[in-house]
């Protein structure tokens, strides 16, 4: 991960002042970097790491970045991981163009050293990211998501990336396509994991956790919990919910009404139980490859998302 920072950098860079400047601070505040392990370790369970493992790295860290920064722009938020984001510090115009920056930076690194393969695999996901958001987005409208959206909105835009970063790895060391198809589908379940446990966060007890609770009620995002709640209510309290985060999703006291309905309904244990069951099944695909360091560190980074507590 040292080697990986020092190179990270260097494909950051620019001439232009004013962008190698925010580049810096966004280094400077990078977050578990969670992905770049992804890729490391995956790379090391199919074979052995080259310069090509880091570039995909790189390449996977600079398409996160850029969703990153465009997502504050979309959302209008101030805050990333506790720090200003680029849109609060430089206006929205300058982060616009500052993720164009690195999604192309991305796009050359692939090109410039013909990682075709790779290239592949990353545009594949930033294709599903956009799909995801836009679905969700869709759906939102009319507060109508149903398990199998919910379920293909979360795999697009959440665990396509995770996927990605596992599929890169694997194919930085190995041609063998069978073995990649199987890293994305791990990838896949722990992403689907990691963002069920995220829609947990938000009914938790503030404390307990690093993060608000209520911030999907505010922002309208029909999440596994509150879908399997509505789902088994009686038609008037669905109604009256569904009012309730159209309406009145800024009124603190109502967005607690609806985290109690959801508590009260059985939808933590519902979501927590559906995560176990991915987290299984990304178990079960780690459990056909042979024994190794790498293996029993992907298995401690499968127990962190689970066990992760923000």
């Amino acid at each position: 991960m040292d080697s990986f920072e020092s190179k990270f950098k260097t494909t950051m860079a620019s001439k232009v002042h004013l962008l190698d400047k925010i580049t810096h601070y966004i280094v400077k505040r990078k977050g578990k970097q969670m992905r770049p392990m992804f890729v490391f370790l995956s790379a090391k369970l199919c074979g052995e790491l080259n310069e090509s493992t880091y570039r995909g790295a790189s390449m996977i860290e600079l398409l996160h970045t850029a969703t990153l920064v465009h997502d504050d722009v979309v959302d209008d938020a101030n805050m990333r991981r506790g720090f200003f984001s680029i849109n609060a510090l430089w206006k929205n115009k300058i982060a616009v163009l500052v993720g164009d920056f690195l999604l192309s930076k991305g796009l050359l690194l692939a090109v410039k050293n013909e990682d075709f393969h790779l290239l592949k695999l990353t545009s594949r996901a930033v294709e599903e990211m956009s799909e995801g958001e836009l679905l969700q987005i869709e759906k939102a409208r009319r507060l109508d998501i149903v398990e199998d959206v919910y379920y293909e909105i979360i795999r697009k835009k959440t665990a396509s990336l995770i996927a990605a970063c596992c599929a890169v790895g694997c194919s930085s060391v190995s041609k063998d396509e069978e073995l990649i198809q199987k890293m994305w589908s791990f990838g896949e379940a722990i992403g689907i994991a990691f963002q069920i446990k995220d829609d947990l966060f938000d009914y938790q007890k503030q404390g307990l956790i690093g993060k608000p609770v209520g911030i999907d009620i505010k922002e309208q995002k029909m999440t596994l919990p509150l879908i399997y709640a509505l789902q088994h209510c009686d038609k008037n309290t669905r109604k009256s919910v569904i009012n309730t985060i159209k309406r009145h999703h800024n009124n603190p006291k109502k967005v607690k009404e609806v985290i109690a309905f959801v508590r009260e309904s059985g939808g933590l244990e519902y979501a927590e139980k559906s995560m176990y069951e991915y987290q299984a099944k990304a178990i079960e695909i780690l459990s056909t490859t042979p024994d190794s360091e790498a293996k029993t560190s992907l298995q401690a980074l499968i127990k962190y998302v689970i066990d992760r507590k923000k």
